[in-house]
């Protein structure tokens, strides 16, 4: 007998963004099964010939997880839990698992060991992308830069926010806090999703909710899956809570360059403000996150330090991958986008 459908309705959601074409087989199986409504096709043993870090894996992971946001234009919601989807998701996840622990051979063991390369300034911030922002950027690179952290930018908190539930006692109060900031203390034009909104408003790019994934490339993809891997897996709450620790570090110091480098390039108030406001916000989250949320998390469960650590110390690595992707692309000359924007 074939259960009853969980909604009332079963038209199909014309609530998130559109669809893109597949860049390979595993992500082309992903667009037409969620167009045709029938199970992913793609041959055997593909998932582990891909490349991890290649196109075709990351966006086809990437399509997956939008699932659990906002899904697609035309694509009924409930394919969010098809089996054939979540079985094909679980092999790409195990595939880039695994190429993490790979590029990881010596991962740092304990918090400290993660963290303490974070809590000082380099002396030399020449490989730094905020740096190159803030002292010699262009405006078209800063619109390049939103356009492609708008993929994460427009969802802010959101992963993160899957931890809650995963904690208890202190972690989960000051967690609660610090997203509670996130999500503009009650306040909807405060919320810092809405905040990047308004600074690609004022960069002249368009502020639709993933407007630009079609024009991302799989090192960008690679930062925000991370999230949303770590986010739907209870089994890696410790590793979530790693990457969100790491990412408030180090925000504060990367917004004061960025907010810098709109400044000097007059790209706007609200595209300056968007880093300002997270340059005092993230200072204080900083606090909170490393002696609250990590602190209450070790104390109930301290088994999960090597986790917290390894969440860092990936946020890291692809965080490192995008910088020099981008930074490549530039000094060549070239769009740090898979097509570059239309001339500003």
């Amino acid at each position: 007998m074939t259960p009853p459908s969980l909604r009332l309705s079963t038209a199909a959601s014309a609530a998130g963004p559109r669809l893109v074409e597949g860049r390979g087989e595993l992500s082309r199986a992903v667009t037409e099964a969620l167009r045709s409504g029938s199970p992913p096709a793609y041959a055997t043993g593909s998932v582990l010939k891909a490349d991890p870090w290649g196109e075709d894996l990351q966006l086809a992971l990437y399509l997956l997880y939008e699932l659990h946001y906002r899904g697609f234009d035309g694509v009924d919601d409930e394919r969010e839990w098809d089996p054939e989807l979540l079985r094909l998701r679980q092999s790409l996840e195990t595939r880039v698992l695994h190429a993490l622990r790979t590029e990881l051979p010596d991962p740092p063991r304990t918090v400290e060991e993660a963290f303490a390369p974070l809590l000082v300034e380099p002396v030399d911030l020449s490989g730094s992308l905020s740096h190159h922002l803030e002292t010699e950027g262009e405006l078209w690179q800063l619109r390049e830069y939103a356009a492609l952290r708008s993929l994460y930018h427009l969802k802010e908190a959101d992963p993160h926010a899957w931890v809650i539930p995963r904690l208890t006692g202190r972690a989960k109060a000051a967690m609660v806090a610090i997203e509670y900031d996130e999500f503009g203390a009650g306040r909807a034009d405060r919320i810092h999703a809405r905040l990047f909104a308004d600074l690609m408003a004022d960069l002249e790019l368009d502020p639709a909710y993933g407007r630009y994934l079609d024009r991302a490339p799989a090192p960008l993809l690679a930062t925000v899956n991370l999230m949303s891997l770590f986010g739907l897996h209870r089994a890696l709450r410790g590793a979530l809570v790693g990457h969100f620790a790491c990412v408030e570090v180090t925000s504060s110091p990367g917004s004061r360059r960025l907010a810098r480098a709109m400044r000097r390039c007059g790209a706007g108030r609200a595209a300056e403000h968007f880093y300002a406001e997270h340059v005092e916000a993230d200072a204080v989250h900083e606090q909170v996150v490393r002696h609250e949320v990590i602190g209450g998390l070790l104390a109930d469960e301290p088994d999960l330090a090597g986790d917290i650590a390894f969440g860092c110390a990936a946020t890291v690595l692809v965080e490192d991958r995008l910088a020099a992707h981008i930074r490549g692309a530039w000094e060549r000359g070239h769009s740090a986008l898979r097509t570059a924007l239309p001339e500003h």
